[in-house]
């Protein structure tokens, strides 16, 4: 690959096993999503989270999705209480049942486990690889970018209490689809903006094949991540993408 002087990761199939986020991280939002709300119910931000998922609700069932929960608007100083908690608990597994990554969504999974991870009970799962990828990408002067679904603060978690440590100084920054979907060439457009630099100088790392070519499409230099627990890649996709089975080549000498 050419030379870059930015590298811009996604984290599930990338950094991190899939296995960590469908096996570990979803469930724990499951499983504590309810006393969540009840504890933390007029928190602001948990209200603002409450607001995204009630406003794509809305934007759900007016596109067709009759099944979708709605979320009935605040009331009161409790913002509606009991059922209006009950309505979001059954909306947030409605998205989850079918693997959204909405904002609100997303924001308020994140605001779940940061309990977990704070109190020491789930430890951010990384590739053995890549911390030192990481490195030589930091001693090069080269910087490093998180691009992932999960929200700020949940991608932020993951490296700051991972299992290698607290990885977060080795990122110059972090993005998620608040900047737009990964799927869509503008978003990268967008993120080569506020870095500062040409997106042919930027090297995007993804195991999903449909974002690999959103950033080629903005101009990037890519790579498919080829990790135990991915999606199989096709034939065409191999000789379409170049493959990655790890970071070990990244910065390398």
């Amino acid at each position: 690959m050419s030379h870059f002087r930015c590298l811009l990761v996604d984290i599930e199939g990338t950094t991190t096993p899939i296995s960590f986020v469908h096996e570990k991280l979803f469930p724990l939002a499951r499983e504590r999503l309810e006393d969540f709300l009840r504890l933390n119910w007029t928190r602001p931000e948990v209200q603002d989270s409450v607001q995204l998922i009630r406003q794509q609700a809305a934007a759900d069932i007016a596109a067709g999705a009759a099944d979708c929960p709605a979320v009935p608007e605040p009331t009161g100083t409790d913002f509606g209480g009991a059922p209006v908690r009950n309505a979001v608990a059954a909306n947030v597994r409605w998205q989850m049942a079918s693997d959204r990554k909405t904002g609100g969504l997303k924001q308020l999974q994140g605001q779940i486990w940061r309990d977990a991870f704070t109190a020491g009970q789930v430890k951010g799962a990384v590739f053995d690889d890549v911390p030192a990828a990481f490195r030589r990408c930091n001693n090069a002067g080269i910087s490093v970018y998180i691009y992932s679904s999960g929200s700020v603060e949940a991608q932020k978690l993951i490296f700051t209490y991972s299992q290698h440590g607290d990885m977060q100084p080795m990122f110059a920054g972090n993005f998620d689809t608040a900047i737009g979907a990964k799927t869509v060439s503008d978003s990268y457009t967008r993120i080569a903006e506020q870095i500062g630099l040409p997106p042919n100088d930027i090297l995007f790392l993804s195991d999903n094949t449909k974002e690999v070519a959103a950033a080629i499409a903005a101009g990037m230099q890519t790579a498919v991540l080829s990790r135990p627990g991915n999606a199989p890649l096709t034939e065409q996709d191999e000789k379409q993408y170049r493959v990655l089975t790890s970071f070990e080549s990244i910065a390398a000498q």
